[in-house]
């Protein structure tokens, strides 16, 4: 805890509790979370759970505040904005009480996650609020280790690209990279597999959903994919030479 003006101010802890499995957080990760005050926990407007919350729950001492922040699923600028600033104040009122607190997140705080927006919006708005980030395992880490893919050897590179606006990003990594990740695939997921089968690249593709949880799945035969919607948490393993 750090003095800031006379008055005691807490610090706040990102931290990446990994894909879902409470197995894969981080020693560091979990030290901490059995000792802040408050958690606070990410999760959409339209869900009423948050597989973060779950997942770090094992690890938490009897009475822990948890605070669950609402994000709208939405690419209006004004609102995430809008959001990110409710959010973020929560926090820092938190903060200066001189509690120390943690915004958890699925994987890794600074990869693909809430968590970057709502540190920049932090530092913006209190520069003084310390803020420690723990690094947690990814999905594709995960993913990559429960389907036995390596990822990249060698010489060998790999890029991750988001599938959010379909197959776009491929395209445009695929002829300067040997490997690909690409994440958020639900959404747009035969356009994608179009992709993959026009740069002949099916067969050395593998989808994984729901990654460490108990309905898991692997799939190495794409072929017959074209009629399915994967769960929200599925990305794709692509190598160019298999």
């Amino acid at each position: 805890m750090k003095k800031h003006l006379g008055e005691e101010v807490g610090t706040l802890y990102g931290i990446g509790v990994g894909p879902g499995d409470p197995e894969l957080i981080t020693v560091k990760a979990v030290k901490v979370l059995k000792r802040v005050a408050v958690i606070f926990a990410a999760a959409s407007t339209t869900n009423s759970h948050s597989l973060a919350e779950k997942t770090v729950s094992p690890y938490l001492k009897e009475g822990t505040a948890i605070v669950r922040l609402d994000f709208p699923m939405t690419r209006s600028r004004q609102k995430l904005t809008e959001a990110w600033q409710a959010n973020a104040q929560k926090i820092v009122d938190a903060v200066r009480k001189g509690e120390d607190v943690a915004l958890i997140t699925l994987g890794d705080p600074l990869t693909y996650s809430t968590f970057g927006y709502i540190m920049r919006t932090i530092c913006e708005k209190d520069p003084d609020i310390p803020v420690q980030v723990i690094p947690g395992i990814t999905s594709y880490q995960a993913a990559s280790a429960a389907a036995g893919w390596v990822l990249a050897e060698g010489e060998e590179s790999f890029s991750v690209v988001s599938g959010a606006l379909g197959s776009e990003k491929l395209k445009e990594v695929i002829g300067h990279t040997d490997n690909v990740v690409i994440l958020k695939v639900y959404r747009h997921y035969r356009e994608i597999l179009d992709a993959l089968s026009e740069l002949d690249l099916t067969d050395k593709s593998v989808l994984i959903s729901k990654c460490g949880l108990e309905d898991e799945e692997i799939v190495r035969d794409l072929k017959n994919e074209q009629q399915r919607v994967p769960p929200y948490l599925s990305l794709l393993l692509v190598k160019k030479r298999l």
